[in-house]
């Protein structure tokens, strides 16, 4: 198979969706990779590995006409929509439910679109994990920044200072952005208040943190209490492959300390608040009502070495499945590909997507 590795495109992101050592693997298995000149650069990979790993370098209207696979990081931007070709498959974050005009566009084309947030495998979600985990720990880090009040926080230094308490941080959400947020909380002297809808999570984080991290089960009283003692709140709610449910309203956001600040790690995926909107990282903070919204639509893109590293680790075997057995051979044998399937000859594949753009769901049939 022809396996193209495309630069990505997305502002201010430097990621790739396949090192090198990758790249090696896929060769040895007897495909052909294809990789755009200077997409490995921003995370540390010039042409050169590739070179030496048995890839081919090409421009991207080569790499796009023909390679059978497409892997990257990061949805298709509109610019890259034409380069797409009926039949061909795409393997990436796609975030489609809070992307109709994507979502449309792969369904007219035909393109076979698989989505590493969407693939779960006995619950787990292996391929978003690894990024979940670095925008989790970054999540407090950039709150703590934007907390200085000359960009418009409370001025609280989070971690707190001799006789003076540590400011308070409000985690939504106890899956794996919100352990990791818990972590570096803990970690950097935080009060630590998480808020999740069921028990197994919060129980599971009161083991790793005895004494150290508060949990509470979701209710809307506990959030309007909670949200109003807060400096540092941090949006970590996933539903897989449909819409982030808004917990925050625009009236929620008035009861709100003033200069609080918001992460919205949610963002991907519609965000958890009202007023959340994408934003990039050359322009990561906006303020709406007094409350500074960090809304980076690709977090771990400001760590591209990290990042890349530990996404090939996870997508690796899959892509090595996909090219090895054919693109509907693999997801008639393996479960976890099929199940990461958003769109298929003209269809939605994904139950939640379906749901979440209110358009039929036509699940997969080998």
């Amino acid at each position: 198979m022809i396996v193209g590795v495309p630069k990505e495109i997305k502002r201010h992101e430097y990621r790739v969706g396949l090192t090198p050592a990758g790249a090696t693997e896929l060769a040895r298995d007897g495909h052909v990779i294809l990789v755009e000149a200077g997409a490995g650069n921003g995370s540390g990979f010039d042409d050169d590995a590739y070179r030496q790993a048995g890839a081919a370098i090409c421009l991207r209207e080569e790499l796009f006409g023909r390679s059978d696979l497409i892997v990257k990081v990061k949805e298709p931007l509109p610019s890259e929509y034409g380069l797409l070709r009926e039949g061909q498959a795409l393997f990436t974050y796609l975030h489609l439910a809070s992307n109709l005009q994507l979502t449309t566009f792969l369904l007219d084309r035909g393109v076979t679109a698989i989505g590493y947030e969407t693939l779960e495998v006995g619950g787990a979600l292996p391929l978003l994990t690894p990024m979940s985990e670095i925008a989790g720990r970054m999540a407090p880090l950039m709150g703590a920044f934007y907390q200085q009040k000359l960009y418009g926080g409370t001025g609280e230094l989070m971690c707190g200072a001799t006789g003076v308490e540590p400011g308070r941080a409000l985690i939504l959400g106890a899956g794996t952005v919100g352990a990791n947020a818990v972590r570096v909380c803990i970690g950097l002297g935080m009060d630590t208040t998480v808020i999740s809808r069921g028990t197994d999570r919060l129980r599971r984080l009161e083991e790793l943190f005895p004494g150290r991290v508060k949990t509470l089960v979701s209710h809307e009283q506990i959030l309007r209490e909670k949200i109003r003692e807060a400096a540092l709140v941090i949006g970590a709610i996933l539903v897989p492959g449909g819409r982030t449910p808004v917990m925050i309203p625009r009236e929620m956001l008035g009861t709100m300390k003033r200069g609080c600040v918001l992460v919205d790690v949610s963002i991907d995926q519609g965000g958890c608040a009202e007023t959340s909107r994408p934003t990039t990282h050359d322009d990561p903070v906006y303020e709406v009502d007094g409350i500074i919204h960090y809304t980076v639509a690709n977090m771990p893109g400001a760590y591209p070495r990290t990042s890349t590293l530990a996404l090939t680790n996870a997508t690796l075997p899959y892509i090595r499945t996909l090219a090895g057995r054919g693109i509907d051979e693999a997801l008639s044998i393996d479960r976890s590909l099929a199940g990461a399937l958003n769109t298929y000859h003209g269809g939605i594949a994904h139950k939640a997507l379906a749901e979440g753009v209110g358009k039929a769901f036509c699940p997969f049939t080998p």
